[in-house]
């Protein structure tokens, strides 16, 4: 592993602001800390890069075998990007790279990664907000970092921008670095984390793959002559979880293991009912956070 929370806990006076948060985070990952504005994304960050003190519990990089400071095989950006304005892309990068105390040699490979190369001669304050952060991103890569981690890299990003992060983080995932995302925005998550964290109030909700935390979230719709017997027959079924009727007057169901449509029309077949309507439906990581917050309330 290169990161083992245990227990972390936060308290800011009366405020809790994390409570007992444990996860790991697999080498070679793109792990997402998913959480609305104060669920303690930032906090947890704060904490396992050693800007903020915990009040209880503890953490672990890199299973406590690496030689030195871990921190300096850690690249980071958790707030703006703060460069001078007035200066080129190219310039603010050196600056960048004296105050970490390495050399120039990886500024031209870092602006190529972030697709930024034919500008780096430009000055800062020519850059739309998407170079900016991409900058930003190529800063915190210059010590080639095992790990990067992120805090909210998208926010406030038009929709280009938006997909121009997710395409790097896509590129520097492959690349055999492991990426630690924090972020409220859902679709994002879902379309570039591998495993996932869900914070609510300082606390995790679920974690695990992406994958499969989403693989029970499927819903099938169903139609059928006799839909009392269809709805009753549904749910005497072991693996459907939830049985409702849709404002189209369809038998929605959910399960807590997956099954396929072939397997749902078997089912009924066997029982004597033909299914005139069937129709699978893959809930979004949305649905199934919203879900999940409602149930850890």
């Amino acid at each position: 592993m290169v990161l083992s929370v245990n227990n972390l806990s936060k308290q800011y006076g009366k405020l809790t602001a994390l409570s007992g948060v444990s996860f790991s985070i697999e080498r070679g990952s793109v792990f997402g800390i998913l959480g609305p504005n104060g669920s303690g994304k930032t906090t947890t960050l704060g904490i396992v890069l050693g800007v903020i003190n915990s009040t209880a519990g503890s953490y672990t990089w890199f299973d406590n075998k690496t030689a030195g400071n871990p921190r300096k095989k850690i690249g980071a950006l958790l707030e703006t990007p703060n460069f001078y304005h007035y200066l080129s892309a190219y310039r603010n990068l050196q600056i960048a790279a004296d105050i970490k105390g390495i050399g120039y040699d990886n500024i031209d490979k870092v602006l190529e990664i972030v697709n930024l190369h034919e500008r780096k001669n430009y000055r800062f304050s020519t850059f739309s907000l998407g170079m900016k952060q991409r900058l930003a991103i190529a800063a915190a890569l210059l010590a080639d970092p095992e790990i990067l981690v992120l805090d909210e890299p998208t926010n406030g990003l038009d929709p280009r921008g938006i997909v121009e992060i997710r395409e790097l983080i896509h590129a520097i995932s492959g690349q055999g670095k492991t990426i630690i995302l924090a972020s409220h925005m859902l679709d994002e998550v879902e379309k570039v984390c591998t495993h996932v964290a869900v914070l609510q109030k300082g606390k995790i909700i679920t974690s695990g793959k992406v994958s499969d935390i989403l693989g029970t979230g499927d819903i099938i719709e169903v139609v059928a002559g006799d839909m009392e017997k269809l709805k009753m027959e549904a749910q005497a079924h072991p693996a459907i979880k939830s049985v409702s009727i849709n404002s189209n007057g369809r038998l929605e169901l959910t399960f807590s293991s997956p099954l396929s449509t072939a397997e749902v029309n078997d089912y009924f077949y066997k029982r004597g009912i033909t299914v005139s309507h069937l129709l699978l439906r893959k809930k979004t990581l949305e649905a199934q956070f919203l879900e999940l917050t409602r149930q850890g309330k």
